[in-house]
């Protein structure tokens, strides 16, 4: 038997398992053991109280028809090593049995681990024979992961999301023609601009040292890394540890009012760092323009969420990271034609979810058309 563990590097104590009887559990059926885990994740991320998911694969595919009898003891097996709380279910029917540990305790006692490896191991040895038992692999996925930037990969574990990998599926000619548009969109927009672009550059040279663009590594999709680019709107060599304070108070909700309305805005009003024609280049929003290259490069889209710097995503709680997830960030969305900046950071990211989860090609158009009367009246832009 293989086993194996996608913990991220969390060590994890498990409430003390208390065998089953024979209770006669039925496995559920693959589309609602997913939708069970997509639950138990919106729980999880309120409560913040972790989950253990472990996969049984059992290496081929059971037809449920000839194999009933030897899919029913494995079941019951798997029954008697768990709690009566936990779920079973088929996470890939009729090859992959998925178990739902309920609100487990984590502690730096990774030995109990082990113990659920050691005991589900026992369990099927006595349901499965010596050749059929060698077929079968577990792994164990933590929830929720730790993400690791240090390594350019993804670091949400795709494991734990299957809802949204299906869901994708079922749109992926829509998403087809959304990559279609932002080439198109991004290519068609970036020979328009050449002279803009020329013009900028000149100023930016000709009024502070420093480069043009300004590049910085951002999070994108499901929490990749990718570099962001800019028009360079600050002096070079500046101290990021301003920003990175008062992101860390807004994101806690700490952040104190920055203009005269009462609103607690996303960026910094009146920034030291900014330069003076950059302040004209974020008012306008021109120093956005740079990012139709990261649209085009498929890093970005035309229209999705804003993508975070690193040490915001440090800061997050659990459940802010679904604007990552659902959604490939964009250079406007519903964040900047409602109000952007003024937006709370909370309600910024509700707005995100709202447009990952209700997403549609026609949505993308409504956006698009709205954002220059947005960054025409320049409300909330600093």
């Amino acid at each position: 038997m293989n086993s194996r563990r996608a913990t991220n590097g969390i060590s994890a104590a498990v409430v003390p398992l208390s065998p089953t009887t024979a209770d006669d559990r039925i496995a559920m059926d693959g589309e609602s053991f997913q939708r069970m885990l997509a639950l138990e994740r919106k729980r999880s991320e309120r409560s913040r109280k972790p989950f253990l998911l472990m996969l049984v694969d059992l290496g081929e595919r059971l037809p449920s028809t000839s194999n009933g009898k030897a899919t029913d003891s494995i079941i019951s097996a798997l029954s008697l090593a768990t709690r009566a709380t936990d779920l079973i279910g088929w996470y890939k029917d009729d090859s992959v049995i998925g178990i739902l540990f309920i609100e487990i305790v984590i502690e730096d006692r990774s030995s109990v681990m082990g113990t659920m490896m050691t005991r589900i191991s026992t369990m099927l040895g006595k349901a499965l024979s010596p050749e059929r038992l060698n077929q079968v692999s577990i792994s164990l996925h933590l929830f929720p992961e730790e993400w690791d930037f240090d390594i350019r990969h993804r670091p949400s574990n795709p494991t734990l999301y299957p809802d949204l990998s299906r869901l994708q599926n079922r749109q992926k000619h829509s998403f087809a023609i959304k990559r279609m548009i932002d080439i198109v969109g991004s290519g068609i927009a970036l020979v328009l601009f050449v002279p803009v672009f020329l013009l900028i550059g000149l100023v930016i040279k000709l009024s502070s040292k420093g480069p043009v663009f300004f590049r910085q590594e951002r999070i994108g999709h499901h929490g990749e890394p990718f570099t962001f680019l800019k028009f360079r709107t600050m002096h070079v060599n500046n101290d990021p540890g301003l920003h990175r304070e008062y992101v860390r108070k807004l994101i806690a909700g700490q952040a104190e009012p920055a203009n005269g309305n009462g609103h607690t805005v996303y960026k910094i009003k009146s920034d030291p760092r900014v330069t003076r024609f950059g302040m004209f280049l974020r008012r306008t929003s021109l120093d956005e323009l740079p990012q139709l290259i990261n649209v085009l490069l498929g890093e970005m889209s035309l229209v999705g969420p804003r993508p975070p710097i690193k040490y915001e995503v440090d800061h997050y709680d659990i459940w802010h990271r679904s604007r990552l997830l659902e959604a490939k960030p964009g250079i406007t969305g519903l964040w900047q034609v409602n109000g952007r900046s003024r937006v709370k950071f909370d309600d910024m990211v509700r707005l995100d979810i709202r447009y990952a989860r209700t997403w549609s090609l026609w949505l993308d158009i409504k956006i698009l058309v709205q954002t220059p009367h947005a960054v025409l009246i320049g409300e909330g832009a600093y």
